[in-house]
């Protein structure tokens, strides 16, 4: 039966009615779409960023001494790494090679001679006889130390008259450096020194070990009053050295901290192959290195480990330590396995660094146009396939200010391209190094001495020691041992390093 004109009406009200509860319906559903897809998109973004911090805490868990900058003393007992030389094999065996000198004792003339006869000689009478009478078939001989004080006295003499000179009454004068009625000597003063510096051993084990050695008093005070004689004696020298390692054309920095009366503070080394200056700051930055004032002063080739405060040394030419680099794309290896340039980069390093050693044998001062070409390209190269493989990080939720952050993968990435020159300056001018290894090795007796005797007390107890391995160091440089260096300086003779240095 029809509908009729009211009833038509009345259903498309309700059809209507139905529509609009759709339409909100549908709306609401939206709005509720929508919401959830943003609420996924904020949780998508908090996993990748929950993914990038467990990523950069595992990549900082598996830090150590042979794939970051951290020093080995930082690597603790439980994970120790296993040795991981960065050199390749070179297919010799172990040990001394053929042509070899080696170092060993040869026999001297001997101070005592003890003659062996047959054990029936023993308790014979004629033994003296024989003994002097026998043939020597074979010679032996011991090298020992004999451990005794040697006690030397001054006396002042009066004299009344001097028939042959005509005075009378006259009275003699001690020594230079005889100053006390007991004193102790340059020897027992050098090897003092030498225990609690160079051997970094404590003031008061050095003071154990030598009285009970030589069986005499020495106290504490005693020692550490030595050790300050001796670094007043090398003021002068630091000061001469100072100057000729910023007249110098390559010099090496580096830094280390450690505790002087309970905070912490930083010895800052200026360097090279004939010169070592060490410094103690309060401060590790730009600010500490020009409270000390050496480094503001050199303008040659600056080798360093790319600290950013060695940016702001005015008028030098920087060099990049390679061994750092090296580091550093080991630990990316290992923590990106999927990312192939790391790997070949460090070749890329190794292969320029064999070809100037080849070059240098040679006899040449930098490599044939060939091999910087050759180089120059595969460096550009993995730059460019170092991006690829590298993605940025994810952005942090509501992170809309600032710096995007770039992440340590981007960042040693954008390091190695905007300072090419630099990381490549070693191969262009053979008077740099390949490492900064040389300013590490001479900080390194600073961790030595920390790790056996603790921190420093004092400000001046820290700068006096550093002052004495300065010199040391100088004098280990020009083939003088640590003893008879310190020798020179306890009796105020401390220059002779300076004269054998410069021939």
């Amino acid at each position: 039966m029809p509908m009729s004109y009211e009833g038509l009406i009345a259903e498309i009200q309700r059809l209507t009615e139905v529509v609009g509860t759709l339409a909100s319906t549908i709306e609401t559903l939206q709005q509720t779409i929508d919401e959830q897809n943003k609420r996924i998109e904020e949780q998508n973004q908090l996993i990748a960023q929950k993914d990038a911090e467990n990523a950069e805490l595992k990549r900082r868990l598996g830090m150590n001494s042979n794939n970051s900058s951290k020093p080995p003393s930082t690597d603790g007992y439980g994970k120790k790494p296993a040795p991981k030389s960065l050199r390749e094999k070179s297919g010799k065996k172990a040990g001394g090679q053929g042509g070899h000198k080696g170092k060993n004792l040869t026999q001297a003339k001997p101070d005592r001679i003890i003659g062996c006869l047959p054990s029936q000689c023993a308790g014979c009478p004629r033994r003296s006889e024989c003994e002097r009478e026998a043939k020597v078939l074979e010679r032996r001989q011991v090298f020992d130390a004999v451990v005794k004080i040697e006690v030397t006295e001054y006396d002042k003499l009066y004299v009344k008259d001097c028939p042959i000179h005509g005075w009378k009454q006259e009275t003699g004068a001690f020594p230079e450096g005889i100053n006390a009625p007991v004193q102790y000597g340059n020897n027992l003063q050098a090897l003092v020194v030498a225990l609690n510096t160079v051997g970094a051993v404590s003031v008061s084990r050095t003071r154990e070990i030598v009285g009970n050695v030589f069986n005499i008093p020495l106290s504490e005070g005693t020692i550490t009053s030595m050790v300050s004689r001796c670094a007043e004696n090398l003021s002068d020298v630091l000061s001469r050295i100072g100057k000729l390692v910023i007249e110098g054309d390559v010099a090496h920095a580096d830094e280390t901290g450690f505790r002087v009366e309970g905070r912490l503070h930083w010895a800052h080394v200026l360097c090279n192959g004939a010169y070592t200056l060490i410094t103690l700051s309060e401060k590790r930055g730009w600010e500490g290195m020009k409270e000390i004032g050496w480094l503001p002063l050199f303008h040659g080739i600056l080798e360093h480990d790319c600290w950013a405060s060695y940016w702001n040394a005015p008028g030098v030419i920087h060099a990049i330590c390679c061994a750092h680099l090296l580091r550093e794309l080991t630990g990316m290896e290992e923590n990106h396995p999927d990312y192939t340039w790391p790997k070949a980069f460090k070749k890329l390093l190794l292969d320029m660094k064999k070809a100037r050693e080849k070059a240098i044998e040679q006899g040449k001062q930098t490599l044939s146009r060939y091999y910087l070409h050759k180089f120059d390209l595969k460096y550009d190269q993995l730059i460019e396939l170092a991006y690829k493989e590298t993605p940025e990080p994810p952005v942090k939720p509501g992170k809309r200010r600032g710096k995007k952050p770039r992440g340590k993968a981007l960042a040693l990435v954008d390091r190695l391209k905007k300072l090419k020159g630099a990381v490549c300056l070693f191969i262009r001018d053979f008077r740099v190094p390949f490492d900064n290894n040389q300013a590490e090795r001479d900080l390194r007796m600073i961790k030595a001495k920390v790790k056996v005797s603790g921190c420093f007390r004092t400000k001046n107890g820290a700068q006096t020691y550093l002052n004495i391995m300065s010199y040391v160091s100088t004098a280990k440089k020009i083939g003088s041992n640590a003893y008879d260096a310190i020798m020179n300086a306890v009796m105020g003779t401390p220059d002779f390093i300076l004269a054998e240095a410069a021939e």
